[in-house]
């Protein structure tokens, strides 16, 4: 008042300042019901007294006052816990439940034990598992092909948090910059999260993402005097995605690569992995420059993203068990195909009709080189592959081998086009 010439006014009081008493018919069998354990009552009596508690009554049942202090108290539970809060929980003793005779059901259910298997399989491969916002700014989203009105915040935490990711991979390329700004510039980084394609519960995905920058190569990272550094390529993209999908139960024999990939990657450095044209598993490679540069970050970043919740859960068949490993006593014989195809022939195309004239024998086909140049039409291209015959039954005979490379020879040709080159 001396300071700015103000007056005090009256006093005025809102509502009503007096709290309401609240006392609570306690029975003092609740104790070993809630807590299983025996508490006597004097020993009960000193340790609600002492909280500010008062308790009238001798008999089975008695009365307790809570303090105006303790509006979190509001019925015998809460006395329960009050007690065994003070007495200690060492008190309570560990009571197993009834198990039955019937075998345990599962806990996790499958996309639970799908992330966890992910997650250990990205992590064996050097990842280091990160955990970033669910929100980017709308440009970014826009970019990952999200933006949509009904995913914009309506009260953002922040200006550049306004939309609900359309991918990981914008936070996971974020988060490396920051290491890299901080010195640690190799890098690998993956993360298992939700995405959002819209706002309906069947557009909320499960993604399975990760980044490598510089040398954080999953054969190692960093330099080292026994060989040179190379810097991460798309290949190692691709096998971060591969591992993923074959710890969450893919079907890896039935996946194709198809070259290239989503906007934001570089089309001559990426692939997506599909199981045919309507099951896209997702994409891996080199993120494109462009991309790069609307992220605000430095290249190059490989990077790939998976689609969990895309993958079918296996059927549950009564069929005979199959040996874990099983191993033949003959020896196995290996036999190169070179063929001649049309630039736009796939060699994954080669090696699944290699693969389809007998699945039994043929236990491996290897793509070991790719030529194109000097003494081949400038419209095709030569793809050699190895073909390992294992025999079961007994050693195959010249004539026996030989038919299988015959079958070999013209699955691939019907296939493809491919004639073998000379």
């Amino acid at each position: 008042m001396s300071v700015c010439g103000g007056t005090a006014s009256e006093i005025t009081v809102v509502g009503d300042p007096q709290v309401p008493e609240l006392v609570i018919d306690f029975p003092l069998s609740e104790i070993k019901r809630l807590a299983g354990t025996e508490i006597p009552f004097p020993e009960m009596r000193r340790v609600l007294n002492g909280l500010g508690f008062l308790i009238a009554g001798q008999g089975k049942t008695v009365k307790i006052a809570v303090p105006s202090w303790r509006p979190d108290v509001h019925g015998k539970a809460d006395i329960v816990e009050e007690i065994v809060r003070i007495v200690g929980v060492d008190r309570v003793p560990s009571t197993p439940f009834p198990r039955g005779d019937k075998a345990r059901k599962p806990i996790l259910t499958p996309m639970q034990l799908r992330t966890r298997k992910t997650k250990r399989a990205l992590a064996a491969r050097g990842n280091v598992e990160a955990v970033t916002w669910s929100f980017v700014s709308k440009p970014q989203a826009e970019l990952f092909g999200g933006g949509k009105a009904e995913l914009a915040l309506a009260n953002p935490i922040a200006a550049d948090l306004s939309d609900m990711r359309p991918s990981l991979i914008p936070g996971l390329v974020a988060a490396a910059q920051r290491n890299a700004d901080r010195g640690f510039a190799d890098a690998a980084l993956f993360e298992v999260g939700q995405i959002f394609k819209g706002d309906k519960p069947e557009e909320q995905l499960t993604a399975a993402t990760g980044v490598r920058r510089a040398l954080a190569k999953a054969s190692g990272s960093g330099r080292h005097w026994s060989a040179k550094a190379a810097e991460v390529d798309c290949f190692d993209a691709k096998g971060d995605a591969y591992a993923a999908l074959a710890a969450a139960g893919a079907p890896m024999q039935a996946l194709q690569i198809v070259p290239g990939g989503a906007s934001w990657l570089h089309p001559g450095r990426s692939g997506t992995i599909q199981i045919g044209p309507q099951n896209v598993l997702g994409h891996f490679g080199e993120l494109h420059p462009r991309a790069l540069e609307a992220l605000g970050v430095d290249g190059p970043l490989m990077a790939f993203e998976v689609i969990l919740d895309r993958i079918s859960d296996a059927r549950q068949r009564p069929t005979r068990a199959k040996p874990v490993l099983e191993l033949s006593a003959f020896q196995p014989v290996s036999r190169d195909f070179a063929f001649i195809v049309d630039r736009s022939v796939k060699a994954g195309d080669i090696v699944r009709a290699a693969q389809g004239v007998d699945r039994k024998l043929i236990t491996d086909v290897a793509v070991f080189d790719v030529y194109e140049g000097k003494g081949i039409d400038e419209a095709k291209k030569s793809i050699a592959i190895a073909v390992t015959i294992q025999p079961r039954e007994k050693t195959l005979t010249d004539q026996e081998i030989d038919a299988v490379a015959a079958k070999i020879v013209a699955e691939v040709t019907r296939k493809t086009g491919g004639t073998l080159r000379g």
